[in-house]
């Protein structure tokens, strides 16, 4: 049986089957996409991949607790395919959260540039934990907010003032994305990984549906950042990569800025 705060380098299946089943109080996936992006990303069709997604989600579900929750990252189109499957399962439905990266320029001519990603919100059951008070986000009619909190605004006959640590999070995120953040003198950089997720956006998961030495679980765990905010954030984390390069990564990353 595998340890909790460590990342091993075990493929997803394997680090699933050492798992114990319904001790996960959040699954934070974010595996291939099929974009062809790097061997570990690339399938013979579609269909081979859609296979391969609904096998690991399977050996997933039974380790969640049952006010366990999951995110599952990946592209729009995928996620339709996704979203019919965990239902099928009998997941409950929360939410589809558009990641608006602010990626840079599109140069697409035949449709609208891509600049987002999806990220499906599941849980087991209707009793989930959700945090709604640790993601606020800020005001943005700032003038209007300021006015507000000397006042208030008159609102169906009651005086509404501002939350002092701002609004509910919407569905949609407007998080840049780590590629972009790291740039220097205007020019991105080359990483460790291809497709590392800020630790700000994991950060707002794992504030939102868990609670503090609750486990995280995350089994495509590339350059750490699942484990690197759970630490963070006070929660225990079990982590894997079938990359032992992308396992080493992880666990620089883990030293370096998990405090």
């Amino acid at each position: 049986m595998i340890n909790p705060n460590k990342i091993y380098n075990l493929d997803c299946f394997d680090f699933l089957s050492q798992v114990v089943d319904g001790s996960v109080s959040l699954a934070i996936i974010d595996p291939p996409y099929n974009m062809k992006k790097a061997d570990w990303d690339t399938f013979e069709s579609q269909e081979e991949f859609l296979s391969f997604t609904f096998k690991w989600i399977d050996s997933l579900l039974p380790k969640l607790k049952t006010n366990g929750s999951l995110y599952i990252f990946n592209t729009p189109f995928n996620s339709a395919f996704i979203l019919q499957y965990l239902i099928s399962k009998k997941m409950i439905f929360q939410n589809w959260i558009t990641w608006d990266k602010r990626d840079g320029l599109g140069y697409s001519k035949r449709k609208y540039s891509n600049g987002q990603e999806t990220i499906l919100f599941f849980t087991k059951s209707d009793k989930h934990i959700f945090n709604y008070n640790d993601i606020r986000i800020p005001y943005e009619s700032t003038d209007r907010i300021q006015h507000a909190s000397k006042k208030g605004i008159l609102k169906n006959g009651k005086r509404w003032f501002p939350n002092p640590q701002g609004k509910f999070c919407g569905d949609v995120w407007h998080i840049t994305s780590e590629r972009h953040k790291r740039k220097i003198n205007g020019k991105v950089q080359k990483m460790g990984h291809i497709t590392p997720k800020p630790l700000d956006l994991v950060e707002r998961i794992i504030k939102a549906s868990s609670k503090e030495g609750d486990l995280v679980l995350d089994c495509f765990v590339g350059s750490g950042t699942t484990a690197v905010a759970a630490k963070k954030l006070g929660r225990n984390f079990l982590c894997s990569d079938k990359d032992k390069n992308y396992v080493k990564l992880a666990k620089k990353n883990l030293k370096l800025y998990g405090n």
